[in-house]
């Protein structure tokens, strides 16, 4: 039986992939734009903008897309910045994610920033680049 559970357990753990970004903007030199979690995983965590790659979904789109869903801000000039492995995210087994991070642009022709999902976030905030590197 415990075999059965654990087949059972392991069918249902999928690795997931998800696009954080880092988003600059002319109007806030040295600063990128964070917002404090609600809800899920990561809840009182200060987070990018992002989300989870959808099938067939190049990277860029995703960040593109993410972006747009969440802070009404639309980018561009979109680059690879790295990729982090992470299993057992909150010690759970069945959770394993690997995030790609990118870096946009806000384009002269965005909308204003608003908090477009704000029972996911609590609110967005420009941040200086130093202070993540201060943590």
């Amino acid at each position: 039986m415990a075999a059965i559970v654990a087949s059972s357990i392991a069918a249902k753990a999928v690795v997931r992939v998800g696009v954080g970004c880092f988003i600059r903007s002319p109007e806030f030199p040295g600063m990128v734009l964070l917002g404090e979690r609600m809800g899920s995983h990561g809840a009182g965590k200060m987070a990018l903008p992002g989300g989870h790659l959808e099938m067939n979904e190049s990277w860029e789109d995703c960040a593109r897309r993410e972006v747009l869903e969440e802070t009404n801000l639309t980018i561009e000039d979109i680059t690879f910045v790295g990729v982090t492995n992470d299993p057992h995210i909150g010690d759970d087994p069945n959770k394993h994610y690997i995030t790609i991070f990118m870096q946009g642009k806000v384009t002269e022709a965005s909308g204003p920033l608003q908090n477009m999902e704000p029972h996911k976030c609590k609110e967005w905030n420009w941040t200086p680049m130093q202070t993540l590197f201060e943590i």
